[in-house]
């Protein structure tokens, strides 16, 4: 990832871990999600040691460790999304890297079936396998994990987040059209050098006087204006469209049959010799 995409998931972590439950049972959630948090993370360190001391402030039981079970399934919403959010900040990992936006969680190998299961219960399936000895469970889809950090609590950050795909998803289809345009404008001047070839040969061998006159009207706008599309060219002649473009066709057909006439001469005197 790049140093402004790290600080967007920096910046995102920060701002989940600063929510502040104000249910007890929410807490309690996000100390059940915070369970197995290292203190390599201090973000996630200083959340599980301050919500343990509110913990311990309304219990009064000090000391006593997070417990890591969490009945899930019979829980309310609000408890489910602060459950959520403590494993996010625990065993979850961000990454926005290559424009692609790539959400996961490395949790005990026993426990990715498990955490898979009650994300597709919450509406935000998961695919889930092993790496390395431990369980991941991953998300690819980048509306899946903006829903799931709505969720969660995240505001300014997934806003700033969602505002540079967008911007880089922009950026992506004007390139699409921009290429397309040029491959079409370099087909275009390519098709039109072949007409205006093809008429100068007609004429200097006297056939372009033998068509008739619409071809020849069409044959002297595509000289005056070698840049027009088929559409611009019947508008400028009064034509239609199609008319336009038969007579061009047909007068580099003409050119190209000359062009093959003496090869294929060449061939019946060889093989008559």
């Amino acid at each position: 990832m790049s140093g402004a995409e790290r600080a967007i998931v920096a910046a995102l972590r920060s701002e989940v871990a600063a929510i502040d439950p104000a249910r007890p049972c929410d807490r309690r959630a996000e100390l059940a999600g915070l369970a197995d948090v290292t203190p390599r993370d201090p973000v996630a360190a200083r959340l599980a040691v301050r919500l343990a001391r509110g913990e311990a402030a309304a219990t009064g039981l000090v000391g006593t460790p997070p417990d890591p079970s969490f009945a899930f399934e019979a829980a309310p919403e609000h408890c489910r999304s602060a459950y959520l959010r403590g494993r996010f900040l625990a065993a979850g990992s961000l990454s926005l890297a290559n424009g692609r936006t790539h959400l996961e969680f490395v949790v005990p190998l026993e426990e990715a079936p498990r955490l898979a299961e009650r994300l597709l219960l919450a509406g935000l399936p998961a695919a889930s396998r092993e790496r390395r000895g431990r369980g991941v469970v991953t998300w690819k889809s980048a509306d899946t994990v903006g829903t799931f950090l709505r969720r969660i609590g995240a505001g300014a950050s997934l806003l700033e987040l969602e505002a540079r795909q967008v911007a880089r998803a922009m950026r992506g289809e004007m390139n699409r059209v921009l290429n397309a345009e040029s491959a079409n404008l370099q087909r275009a001047v390519a098709a039109a050098g072949r007409q205006i070839a093809a008429i100068g040969q007609l004429e200097r061998d006297g056939r372009l006087a033998t068509q008739p006159r619409f071809v020849r009207l069409v044959a002297d706008g595509r000289r005056q204006t070698p840049e027009a599309t088929f559409t611009e060219l019947a508008g400028r002649l009064g034509m239609h469209r199609s008319t336009v473009q038969r007579s061009l066709e047909r007068l580099v057909r003409l050119a190209r049959d000359d062009d093959a006439a003496p090869r294929v001469r060449r061939r019946a005197v060889r093989a008559l010799a």
